[in-house]
């Protein structure tokens, strides 16, 4: 069955959600070991009581307010409820540096702040009771002598009579066009910049993909991408107006467990997350022994000459039988056994993984977008001709591309932000005269449909001192598929050739190590063995084949430390903060290019690359 009911405001898709849902719980999360259940009637009478407690704290159209959290259905209370009375909500990850909690509730404009759990609260208070504008804050778990969120949901309900007739009034005169959200972007390179979101921007992102991701009414959904982060929002707004469950996943770590227990549909991943999965299955192929193993890595092989639309041979197909029955129905019940999709987006993914998952039945929908887009601009979907493996997919109905002379993607449409917060200057930078926004993306269109492929990031692409031009996203990219390696920099500007810093997969590593009788008492000794440096530059040597030598990696080092969002080198989405890791590698970065006779870095390797041009 399908909705005909239209929608104009995201407040709304709780309405329709009642209307298609027959499992009637449309969202669930796990405290204290058992899954907790909310109701179509809960989601609406939580939205519209805290709509109302909000009302009775003097919260006003435009005023801003605040979250801190992780993903739980009062998230979504609050949000909608935010919505609904013409405020605007200013979702803000957990692992942000203090720096930029003070920024972002000074630049927003803060009046309240909600705060999930108490290492959210401990994280974000200081900023926020330093800031005369925030009145309050509240937390969503009890945490003593805080005020809690249901305060503002039980002032609302013992309010319902006086002010619920006031709430429609306020809520028939919101406008589609009516800013909802401010999401301030991770800062890879600087302040975070405040997108300002209206609900027709992520309505018109909902209109553009629906019919593209095939999950229907009564099935379940997994989320455990934070929802502060554009795609995961716009996801849940989606799967919820199409009539699912959603179920919350306890924390990153319990993904595995939780998939199990509640065997969804589908889940949103970034790139990174699809990687640790690949890497664990082919973990537990190489612990298999004789026949087991071979059977194993001869499906692995298999996959990575998968093709798109059955172009492959009958013969292809019918090993592809056999390695169905044996291998790959072992990875689908990993990951709970009834996954129809796996929604990618955040960054490149790697082309051997998009064929590898959906060899194995398990289809991977890759996007193309960013924040100040809803995000979506393309996206890789089931059908003929809909998806290429590499490519990022045809472009959404309702978004228009066109691409400027040095390649960089252009956008229009309908889910284009209306700019950044307190800031023309910027917003004038990406958006120019004649209404397009420039993604800072280089790519092109390629196939007999046209698909979208991403080639780079054109800030991104810097120039070696003997003119040539390096795209560090295609080595990184390569670099990836080792399983050796955890994250990489590659850098260059202005210097004769390229470098990188190298973060290994300890975990890998470690295992590798002790295999090879390898003694080591931490990662710095590690990193300083011959034998790992040595099996290191066989996996540089892997990056470098079939690219032009002077593009290659020609020296390189190793860190010996695992690279994080809480530990700075990485953004809460994942991304490098290449300038902190610059300025944190400098010592490194000198001695590979001879500016420093340092001899105590370990870890560092100055072979020259042999020449595959």
């Amino acid at each position: 069955m399908k909705t005909k009911m239209k929608i104009s405001r995201t407040f709304e898709i709780a309405e329709i959600n009642k209307e298609l849902n027959p499992n009637k719980h449309v969202l669930s999360v796990k405290r204290n070991g058992v899954w907790e259940g909310y109701t179509n009637d809960d989601f609406i009478n939580y939205r519209d009581e805290f709509s109302m407690g909000l009302m009775a704290l003097g919260i006003k159209k435009g005023d801003k307010i605040l979250t801190i959290s992780n993903n739980r259905p009062e998230w979504n209370f609050i949000d909608m409820g935010i919505s609904q009375i013409g405020a605007v909500h200013v979702p803000v990850y957990p692992n942000m540096g203090k720096g930029d909690y003070d920024f972002i509730i000074e630049h927003s404009d803060a009046k309240l702040v909600f705060a999930g759990q108490k290492d959210h609260y401990l994280r974000i208070a200081p900023s926020a009771l330093a800031e005369e504008n925030v009145q309050n804050i509240y937390s969503m778990d009890k945490l003593p002598e805080i005020d809690n969120w249901m305060k503002v949901v039980e002032l609302g309900r013992a309010k319902r009579d006086e002010l619920y007739n006031q709430l429609l009034e306020i809520r028939d005169g919101i406008s589609t066009d009516d800013l909802m959200t401010i999401i301030y972007t991770s800062g890879t390179t600087g302040r975070p910049k405040g997108v300002m979101l209206s609900h027709a921007n992520f309505i018109a992102n909902i209109d553009g993909t629906r019919d593209l991701i095939n999950v229907v009414e009564g099935e379940k959904y997994l989320s455990f991408l934070p929802l502060c982060h554009v795609l995961e929002r716009m996801v849940n707004y989606l799967v919820i107006y199409k009539g699912t469950t959603v179920y919350y996943a306890e924390s990153i770590e319990t993904i595995g467990e939780n998939l199990k227990e509640i065997n969804p549909h589908g889940f949103t991943a970034v790139p990174r997350i699809l990687e640790k999965f690949y890497d664990k299955i082919i973990i537990k192929g190489s612990d298999l022994d004789g026949v087991k193993k071979k059977l194993f890595f001869w499906a692995v092989d298999l996959a990575l000459e998968y093709k798109e639309d059955g172009k492959n041979s009958s013969i292809y197909k019918m090993k592809h039988k056999i390695a169905d029955k044996l291998i790959f129905s072992k990875w689908r019940e990993a990951l709970g056994g009834n996954i129809k999709i796996i929604i990618s987006g955040g960054a490149a993914l790697q082309e051997r993984l998009s064929r590898s998952f959906n060899c194995a039945g398990l289809m991977v929908a890759e996007g193309y977008g960013m924040t100040e887009t809803s995000p979506v601009i393309s996206v890789n979907y089931e059908g003929k001709g809909n998806m290429l493996f590499g490519s990022v997919g045809p472009i959404i109905d309702n978004v228009k591309v066109r691409f400027e002379e040095d390649g960089e993607i252009c956008m229009q449409g309908p889910s284009q932000m209306m700019g950044y917060y307190k800031d023309p200057e910027k917003t004038a930078e990406i958006i120019d005269k004649e209404g397009w926004l420039h993604t800072g993306d280089i790519g092109e269109l390629v196939g007999d449909r046209g698909l979208l492929k991403i080639t780079d990031r054109k800030k991104e692409i810097f120039k070696l001192s003997t003119g040539k031009y390096v795209a560090p996203q295609v080595l990184e990219n390569r670099a990836k598929e080792s399983p050796f390696i955890d994250q990489i920099l590659i850098v260059g500007e202005g210097e004769k050739f390229t470098a990188a810093i190298i973060s290994p997969d300890f975990e890998y590593l470690h295992n590798w190590a002790s295999d090879k009788h390898i003694e080591f008492r931490n990662n710095e000794i590690l990193i300083s063995k011959q034998k790992v440096v040595e099996r290191m530059q066989v996996e540089v040597d892997k990056i470098n084949k079939d690219i032009g030598k002077s593009r290659q990696i020609r020296k390189w080092a190793l860190t010996c430390r695992n690279w994080t969002p809480d530990t700075g080198e990485l953004s809460p989405t994942l991304k490098l903060k290449r300038k902190f890791l610059k300025k944190k590698y400098t010592s490194k970065l000198d001695y590979l290019y001879g500016y420093s006779d340092d001899l105590g870095n370990l870890g560092i390797r100055k072979k020259e690359p042999s020449s595959n041009e």
